[in-house]
C-alpha cells in the first residue's frame, strides 16, 4: 500500500503546499496571529515544515534526520498558542491543500490527523 507521501505525489506537491501554505500566512491578514510568531524571513520554517511533512506522511525522514525527533510541543512551548492560533493555522493549511488541489479524501485524512497535533501545541486554555 502506498504511503500519504506516495498518494501525494511525494516531493513536488510537499513542496508546493508547504509553499502555499507560508505564502498564505505571509498575504492573508486572517493568519496573522500565527504569522506574527515566525521570523520576517520564512525560508528555515518552509524547510522545517517541508522536512518534517515528508516524514510525517511516510517519505524520507528529513527533520530526524537533521535534527532528531521533532518533540513538537516543546519547540513550541515558547510561543502562546490557544484554539485562535491552532485555527489559524488548521485554515492556512486546510486552504493551502485545497489551492494545490490535494485529493478531496486525501485533505480529510490530512486534516484530522492535522488537527490533532495541531490541538495537541495548544498551551494556552482558549
Amino acid at each position: 500500500m502506498p504511503t500519504h507521501y506516495e498518494q501525494l505525489g511525494g516531493q513536488e506537491t510537499i513542496r508546493r503546499l508547504v509553499d502555499r501554505f507560508y505564502d498564505l500566512m505571509d498575504e492573508d491578514p486572517d493568519y496573522y496571529g500565527i504569522r506574527k510568531m515566525h521570523p520576517a524571513d520564512l525560508a528555515e520554517s518552509r524547510n522545517k515544515l517541508f522536512w518534517f511533512l515528508s516524514g510525517w506522511t511516510g517519505g524520507p525522514p528529513e527533520y530526524t534526520d537533521r535534527f532528531g525527533h521533532p518533540f513538537l510541543r516543546r519547540r513550541h512551548m515558547p510561543f502562546t498558542i490557544g484554539e485562535a492560533e491552532r485555527d489559524q493555522w488548521m485554515g492556512c493549511m486546510i486552504r493551502a491543500m485545497q489551492e494545490v488541489e490535494i485529493d478531496a479524501a486525501m485533505q480529510q485524512e490530512l486534516t484530522a490527523a492535522l488537527f490533532k497535533t495541531a490541538d495537541f501545541m495548544r498551551n494556552q486554555p482558549g
